[in-house]
């Protein structure tokens, strides 16, 4: 990417930082629903642990670990999908697709801002997890950014998913921003092994990335080991669905401006 393409995707990125700059409310709200997460299965992770013994401790901090990763598929999912959003309802989508911006321009831009968000909603969470019960989630070491990598781009591949949705089908799938990861949350194993699912979930368990990334996480939290088999194959299977999305997003693109629906999207 040259420096004028550069220049371009941090005039978009720019836009967006501008409206947080002038609201405070949105960056709070960036922080409260993690943070209510975290407090929410904080005190039922505490409250394992006081009636167990220290071996559900450990299982209460593999709880309060799939939450704050979880957290972080989740909001940048959300970040990249509102995002776009804000630019159908500020009716800018058709000027930016008639400026010199390229897609690829606007989707590095949505990704970065993607990445910003997710930052201010889970880093005052983990902060929490410390202060709170005494969860250090840098315990599993530098393979934590090797599975938060994971995640974000997870949530970037289903984000373009609902994004190509957004752009076919318009304001009847605006809702899919902020729910279509909850549907996928219990085939994820945010909270169990992939075992616990019955034998014929677990193959649609184990074409998602999150899978993989939270049977690496229960592994380095509760045996110290990493696991590179799952990590190997998140990153896999991100590659395959970034990939993939990414191809429905260039085609309902093209498919929208044949049909002149980024003027009048989300009406």
């Amino acid at each position: 990417m040259n420096a004028a393409a550069l220049r371009r995707v941090w005039g978009l990125v720019y836009r967006h930082l501008a409206l947080f700059r002038r609201s405070p409310p949105r960056i709070i709200e960036l922080m409260y629903w993690p943070a209510l997460q975290m407090v929410v299965w904080g005190f039922v992770t505490a409250y394992l642990a006081g009636l167990q013994n220290d071996v559900t401790s450990i299982a209460a901090g593999v709880l309060i670990g799939g939450v704050l990763l979880w957290e972080a598929a989740l909001r940048s999912q959300m970040g990249f999908s509102i995002s776009f959003l804000e630019e159908i309802w500020s009716r800018n989508l058709g000027h930016i697709f008639v400026s010199p911006i390229r897609p690829a321009e606007m989707v590095a831009a949505l990704m970065t801002m993607s990445l910003l968000r997710a930052m201010v909603g889970v880093i005052p969470a983990m902060g929490l997890a410390w202060v709170l019960y005494a969860f250090n989630i840098f315990s599993m070491g530098p393979v934590l950014v090797a599975f938060f990598a994971a995640l974000i781009l997870m949530g970037w591949a289903v984000a373009l998913g609902v994004t190509s949705l957004i752009l076919r089908y318009g304001a009847g799938a605006e809702a899919l921003a902020w729910s279509v990861l909850f549907g996928i949350t219990p085939f994820a194993c945010v909270f169990y092994p992939v075992a616990v699912l019955p034998v014929w979930l677990q193959p649609v368990a184990l074409i998602l990335p999150a899978a993989h990334v939270f049977e690496g996480m229960r592994a380095a939290l509760t045996q110290g080991v990493i696991a590179w088999d799952h990590l190997a194959a998140a990153y896999a299977l991100n590659l395959v669905w970034i990939t993939g999305m990414a191809a429905l997003f260039m085609g309902q693109l093209r498919g929208a401006r044949v049909r002149g629906a980024l003027l009048n999207i989300g009406e």
